[in-house]
């Protein structure tokens, strides 16, 4: 089976720049929102943007499962950094994902487990994560990449003590609001996933004034890297 990629991506810039790569394309307006199906480098892929948080992603990724037929999702967007050697403008492919905000202590589950799943974490595709690694050293050389685990929530972290405990918790390299739902939606239909994150801001007292700062050249760097990516599926 071919395969054809979904790509969600959270930056209106970076949305704008793939879709005017796309050749053979046309618009599709379904359960508000708007999919574009057409070829990037010449590969098969639906486009759309997810809107925030954990539900829209999810929602998002299984609207393109049963109506698009993807076999691959591309989630990209920016996170904050939750690790000293990640500055603002680095990229971050997570290998894991989890919830920082789900919690069922009480019921006997460790923090961060989904009650009755199977998995604690939800793994991303190591082919994938390892043609991202390899696309953003050849397109972006002015900026560092890593992998690692990324933590999601229903939660913009813009403080000292949330993020603190995260770190504690979970250890993850960044933290965000959609890519564990992108990772879980993708688990549950057996499809291969890649979360890409461009650092906007260290989760911190400083991430309101940095973000708006950052966000233009985190969308570029990921747009460029997903287009390198596409040359080479």
């Amino acid at each position: 089976m071919s395969r054809k990629i979904g790509i969600i991506g959270a930056m209106e810039l970076e949305v704008e720049t793939l879709i005017a790569a796309m050749t053979d394309k046309e618009k599709v307006d379904y359960a508000m929102r708007s999919f574009y199906i057409g070829k990037l480098e010449g590969v098969d892929v639906v486009l759309a943007r997810c809107g925030i948080g954990k539900v829209n992603a999810a929602i998002t990724v299984q609207m393109m499962v049963d109506k698009f037929g993807i076999t691959d999702i591309i989630n990209t967007g920016v996170a904050g950094s939750l690790n000293e050697k990640i500055d603002i403008g680095d990229i971050v492919l997570a290998t894991n994902a989890v919830y920082h905000d789900m919690e069922a202590v009480a019921f006997g589950y460790e923090r961060g487990q989904v009650p009755q799943m199977d998995v604690f974490d939800f793994k991303t595709s190591e082919e994938l994560v390892e043609k991202a690694e390899t696309a953003c050293k050849k397109v972006n050389s002015d900026i560092k990449v890593f992998k690692g685990r990324i933590a999601s929530g229903d939660q913009f972290i813009a403080g000292k003590d949330i993020k603190e405990n995260i770190k504690m918790w979970f250890d993850p390299m960044c933290v965000e609001m959609e890519g564990c739902a992108m990772a879980h939606a993708a688990y549950v239909n057996g499809i291969n996933c890649l979360i890409i994150r461009a650092i906007s801001d260290k989760a911190d007292d400083s991430a309101e004034m940095d973000y708006p700062t950052f966000e233009k050249k985190a969308a570029e760097h990921c747009a460029k890297m997903v287009l390198e990516m596409m040359r080479n599926l």
